[in-house]
């Protein structure tokens, strides 16, 4: 996330990184229609906003339009800036990565959040920094493997008990500035992206030329690739081709191959300062800080939007199990879920 880009861009200039693969969704993406208020929670749901008023008239030279925000089908509230959604498949939940507080700080107090797919918070703080021999300051990107969930948290992966939350070890990796995103292969390897920026005193970003891909295998992590020309890593994605990334720093979306060399880089034309990645099938869906969106493409293609009207979208999961897309909204404190069909 170069200068003002990326997650942290929303966090301090909006104020201001699963990655999970899915099954093929119908071409078109529509949101379903919004959740009566028999069926969620009042204490951890809000209903869909609003339409937006129409724009005044104006004499000045037309703009491209933009097109309305849908309404999610459930609206989860009262997180601290949530980074980051997983679906849980085996325990059919939702996990949300809370940064709470100042993304760099290693102050000990971020958490992680259950939420049950009808709507509830079930958990707000189920793994929380400070709290039962939890280590969590900023935690982001997460990916499951073997029943165990692995956390990006600044320069450390930390591993927890998918099933009581307890911790299971860390992995530092030395010489890195922000893991920011996780992804799980089939055979079990971990990926972890490493952004390569700092926050100044000034509230802004400031590249640290630490831009890698990490490897975790047997509790260890090795260099699968370090060079600028990844251009901030933040997303990961696992796909069937392999890994796939998307950077802050640039608007470009790639695959990285067993040398770490970078294969059919696409240009996400709609917007830049890419978040968050998921696959579905041959395509890929894509936050864009920039557009204020979800993009949705493949690799050697197009991208275009998908769920516009998305405010600091951040890193998004994928309920394969309803064909639901997961966003987390980091300077809203909210997760709103919409429905592909």
């Amino acid at each position: 996330m170069a200068g003002s880009l990326g997650i942290f861009t929303s966090i301090v200039a909006a104020a201001a990184m699963v990655s999970c693969g899915g099954e093929t969704p119908p071409p078109a993406l529509a949101p379903a229609a919004p959740a009566s208020a028999a069926s969620v929670a009042t204490n951890s749901v809000e209903p869909p906003p609003a339409a937006p008023a129409a724009p005044a008239a104006s004499t000045a030279a037309p703009e491209s339009p933009r097109r309305a925000a849908p309404s999610p089908i459930v609206r989860y509230t009262g997180f601290a800036k949530p980074e980051s959604v997983l679906y849980d498949a085996d325990n059919d939940r939702y996990l949300v990565s809370n940064i709470n507080g100042n993304p760099g700080d290693r102050d000990n107090n971020g958490f992680i959040s259950v939420l049950s797919p009808d709507g509830q918070v079930t958990n707000p703080k189920w793994i929380e920094g400070g709290k039962n021999n939890v280590r969590l300051d900023a935690p982001t990107g997460s990916a499951i493997v073997k029943g165990v969930l692995y956390v990006a948290d600044l320069t450390t992966v930390r591993m927890f008990d998918l099933e009581t939350g307890a911790p299971k070890g860390e992995v530092a990796i030395p010489g890195t500035t922000l893991l920011n995103d996780v992804a799980a292969a089939p055979d079990g390897k971990v990926y972890v992206s490493d952004s390569g920026f700092t926050i100044g005193a000034t509230g802004s970003l400031e590249a640290t030329s630490s831009d890698a891909m990490y490897v975790i295998e047997e509790g260890k992590a090795r260099a699968l690739v370090k060079t600028t020309d990844l251009r901030m890593p933040n997303g990961l994605a696992w796909t069937d081709e392999g890994l796939v990334v998307c950077s802050s720093g640039a608007p470009e979306v790639f695959r990285l191959d067993e040398e770490g060399a970078r294969q059919g880089v696409t240009t996400t034309a709609p917007g830049g300062r890419l978040d968050g990645l998921i696959s579905l099938g041959d395509s890929l869906l894509v936050t864009s800080h920039d557009a204020s969106a979800v993009l949705r493409g493949e690799l050697g293609g197009t991208f275009e939007i998908a769920i516009p009207g998305q405010k600091t979208p951040a890193d998004i999961g994928y309920d394969t199990k309803r064909g639901r897309v997961l966003v987390p909204h980091v300077m809203a404190d909210t997760v709103d879920v919409y429905e592909l069909r």
